[in-house]
């Protein structure tokens, strides 16, 4: 990678979801996908149904059909066809475009020469509607919630999570749960085959960021149909237990809804009571099956399967937080906890608007991304 900076420009600007892009500069290619939810969609619709419709948005969740039906991109090598090997990349929380996960997959792509699928969660990226990110749009509810609650770190980037997480704290479930089955889906359906891109029965690691990581955990407990049991797992910014998670910031979502959102979750959760949720409640409180937990981590950091990237200032993913939710032992296996000699944040890593020199920035990019790759591989 050289100049990250102006690599994150060069994609952004060729980045399509409707077209095929040739990558010169490195070989490879973005493929646009489409994607139908079908596995367990009545169930989600029933308790999205449930969850009431905001002030700037009046249609509800169960009927938001740029949710059910999206196209996601994937980088791949030239001409590749038939695959045997792929890497799911999930992203962080609140996030709407791709620009910075761009020169992410690239790199990984190019380097383990493996298509990178970027998957999004529901309601989030191409997901959502195009006014929950508009700044002329959201205003007017930012200076409306700011003026009715104690939340000063509103904004409008943040502003349509917050509310809807704080009208209805169990979207943060509900969304994550389908999330949950459209990866089932989409593997699912490269195992027997039916994905243009993959050969049937191919292999599939995740990369996991932020929120991402707590959704592979999730994945990685659960085991649907044994889809993740020879998967390998790479975490950056991530796999902290929730109760010593901070998502109060304006990127992501403003102090209310975050102290809403704690509360409900942290208190005596109970939606369904079955094997997806006893492996989310193994994630929230530290001592909520603890000891099966940190039981299961220990095997899995014994197989080399899991490794995970902190921040020694990212203040929303703690390193502590993921200590924590791996176990003493394991953490020690799986954590490397590593710092920048420049200011950045959880939710900017590799600060590329701000007067650092650009061979420094990519370096640091590059000591992540390399453990990645020799995760990956």
């Amino acid at each position: 990678m050289k100049d990250l900076t102006e690599r994150i420009k060069i994609l952004g600007n060729q980045f399509s979801l409707h077209n095929k892009v040739e990558l010169q500069e490195s070989g490879e290619m973005m493929l646009p996908f489409k994607f139908r939810q079908k596995y367990e969609e009545r169930e989600v619709e029933h308790f999205q149904k449930c969850a009431p419709a905001m002030d700037f948005f009046h249609r509800k969740d169960d009927i938001l059909k740029v949710n059910k039906r999206f196209r996601y991109p994937v980088f791949a090598p030239k001409n590749a066809r038939n695959c045997h090997e792929g890497i799911l990349m999930l992203h962080g929380l609140n996030e709407r475009m791709w620009n910075k996960y761009l020169p992410w997959a690239e790199y990984i792509c190019h380097e383990t020469g493996k298509p990178v699928i970027l998957f999004p969660i529901a309601f989030h990226m191409n997901r959502s509607p195009e006014c929950w990110f508009n700044p002329r749009d959201m205003m007017p509810y930012v200076e409306n919630r700011r003026s009715k609650l104690n939340a000063p770190n509103c904004s409008f980037a943040n502003v349509a999570l917050s509310t809807r997480l704080t009208q209805s704290p169990l979207r943060f479930y509900v969304s994550g749960r389908e999330s949950f089955f459209n990866i089932v889906q989409l593997l699912e359906q490269i195992k027997d085959g039916d994905h243009p891109l993959f050969a049937k029965d191919a292999s599939m690691n995740v990369f996991a960021y932020s929120i991402g990581a707590l959704l592979a955990q999730v994945l990685m407990l659960a085991n649907p149909d044994r889809l993740f049991t020879e998967t390998r797992f790479f975490f950056f910014c991530g796999g902290s237990i929730f109760e010593k998670m901070n998502g109060s910031s304006k990127e992501i979502m403003d102090s209310e809804a975050f102290k809403r959102l704690y509360e409900f979750y942290t208190a005596d959760f109970n939606f369904k009571n079955d094997y997806i949720e006893e492996a989310f409640k193994s994630m929230v409180l530290t001592e909520t099956n603890q000891e099966s937990r940190e039981l299961f981590f220990s095997r899995e950091a014994g197989s080399g399967k899991v490794k995970a990237i902190t921040l020694a200032k990212d203040t929303v993913m703690p390193t502590y937080g993921a200590e924590e939710a791996f176990g003493p032992d394991a953490g020690k296996e799986i954590i490397t906890e590593m710092d920048f000699p420049f200011n950045y944040t959880h939710q900017t890593p590799f600060p590329t608007n701000r007067k650092i020199d650009t061979n420094l920035l990519d370096d640091c990019f590059r000591s992540v991304f390399d453990k990645a790759c020799e995760q990956l591989i």
